[in-house]
């Protein structure tokens, strides 16, 4: 395994963070629990969560995944193995089921900060990072920013970081993140640090071959400022992989929740086909391919992986010991410029 810190931290991480949405539908707790020991066993102590977890977003499920992480944590007594990476919900009606005070009010991150802790079966939380913006922005899909003359927000990122800070300084976190976050939105935070406020040290988005979105206006932001990207759905939630092409009812997070189609469009399946083509031209796995490309951006972090299975597991984690070729990055780079940011 490799190893890195977060930004503006001595918080030593793996390359590879094991995530862990499907827990709790897809996969019972104890393939939960069978998922940190190998990957721990491999060599990565870096694991992401979310209060709305498990995936799909619904009520009966809402918690389990950090109840699952809880219950490994007190069976195995390896807290002090694990850097720990957490997400309190913005505001949104299918995440009402979640909390009433859904958004990062004061009170909504006491709430949601002491309900997760509880569920983890831990005092503190090594990185705590915002889902998603409270105001209306382009995330989830969305390729730019659609005006909303209709929206109440009002700047509040002052309010928001010095809230986080008080539970810094507390000790129930150590760092904070983004998540689904734009330019605009990275920015105005790094603003109130510069005034005081605790600096951010990642940003969650999604990033992957089929999304390069980030690099339109936020890998400068991430090289000059020291922020990092912690990419998510670095296969397009295994789309990459090439399965879907062989059949389109192959197992999987696709052919279960089908309302996940921002990786199956047109476009994003014709480029899929040409990125496994070059995996197969030279003689590369295609999940693997598409992992150590994004393992090895300058700006990256550490690299999201999700698995249902051991050996999907095993083998998105070797992709940390692939190296990519300069002929490999020219093939992958002539499809981005033809057919760019599909799936965004």
């Amino acid at each position: 395994m490799k190893y890195t810190f977060l930004p503006n931290s001595d918080i030593k991480v793996s390359k590879i963070c094991l995530g862990s949405m499907t827990w709790g539908q897809q996969n019972t707790e104890k393939e939960g629990h069978e998922q940190i020991e190998y990957a721990l066993e491999q060599g990565i102590n870096f694991i992401d969560t979310a209060e709305m977890y498990s995936v799909p977003a619904n009520k009966d499920t809402q918690g389990s995944t950090e109840k699952i992480i809880g219950s490994w944590f007190k069976k195995s007594g390896k807290r002090n193995k694990i850097v720990l990476a957490s997400k309190i919900a913005g505001p949104g009606k299918a995440m009402a089921h979640i909390r009433p005070n859904l958004g990062f009010s004061k009170d909504a991150l006491n709430d949601a900060l002491g309900k997760s802790l509880k569920r983890l079966q831990t005092d503190y939380i090594d990185l705590y990072q915002l889902h998603w913006p409270e105001r209306n922005s382009n995330f989830f899909g969305k390729r730019g920013y659609e005006r909303d003359d209709s929206e109440e927000w009002e700047d509040n990122f002052k309010e928001i970081l010095f809230n986080l800070n008080q539970f810094i300084k507390d000790g129930k976190i150590r760092m904070i993140g983004l998540s689904n976050e734009s330019p605009y939105g990275v920015m105005r935070c790094l603003e109130e640090a510069r005034n005081g406020a605790p600096r951010i040290s990642t940003v969650q988005n999604p990033y992957s071959l089929l999304n390069r979105k980030d690099e339109i206006g936020l890998t400068e932001i991430y090289h000059r400022e020291n922020v990092g990207l912690f990419p998510y759905s670095p296969l397009g939630m295994g789309s990459l992989s090439g399965k879907y092409l062989k059949d389109k009812n192959a197992p999987g997070r696709l052919t279960l929740f089908p309302q996940y189609s921002r990786y199956g469009n047109p476009q994003a399946v014709k480029a899929i086909e040409k990125y496994v083509a070059v995996a197969e031209k030279h003689n590369l796995n295609p999940s693997q391919m598409a992992l150590s490309f994004v393992n090895t951006r300058p700006f990256v972090t550490s690299t999201i992986i999700g698995a249902t299975t051991i050996e999907q597991l095993q083998e998105n984690i070797g992709s940390i010991n692939v190296n990519l070729s300069e002929a490999v990055l020219i093939d992958i780079n002539e499809i981005h410029e033809a057919i760019p940011n599909p799936a965004p």
